[in-house]
């Protein structure tokens, strides 16, 4: 298929997976995520990257530049501008926070499947060797 065609909100609730990759174009990408109680993104910036979040379960407190807070819930949008300092964290102690993600442009390689934040940081310590 030549871009991306499907039920996103399904997409985002079925998925446990810390973060799956499922379109990548030439200048967007598409990415389901799920961070478990208590669980965050941890502090990261994208020099060059616009970030687009949507929350579809859950509860999410957005912290940019390390200060400003802002909590986002279910049906909430947010968006980070590139070269803005940002985490991700998922407020609740029992319930996983679902959302998906927009980057533009594409922030991960094509099809990237993170079962785990573990996961998703030994990855990304690679990818940077």
């Amino acid at each position: 298929m030549a871009g991306y065609v499907g039920p996103i909100e399904k997409q985002t609730l079925s998925n446990n997976y810390f973060r799956q990759v499922l379109f990548t174009g030439k200048y967007a990408q598409l990415v389901v995520m799920c961070l478990q109680p208590g669980e965050e993104i941890g502090n990261e910036v994208h020099t060059n990257v616009d970030q687009f979040f949507r929350i579809e379960q859950g509860q999410a407190a957005f912290i940019f530049g390390g200060n400003e807070k802002h909590l986002a819930k279910d049906g909430d949008a947010v968006i980070v501008p590139a070269g803005t300092h940002h985490n991700v964290i998922n407020t609740s102690k029992s319930a996983k926070l679902k959302l998906y993600t927009v980057y533009s442009p594409p922030n991960h390689p094509d099809k990237t499947v993170h079962k785990t934040k573990a996961d998703a940081e030994k990855a990304e310590a690679e990818e940077h060797h």
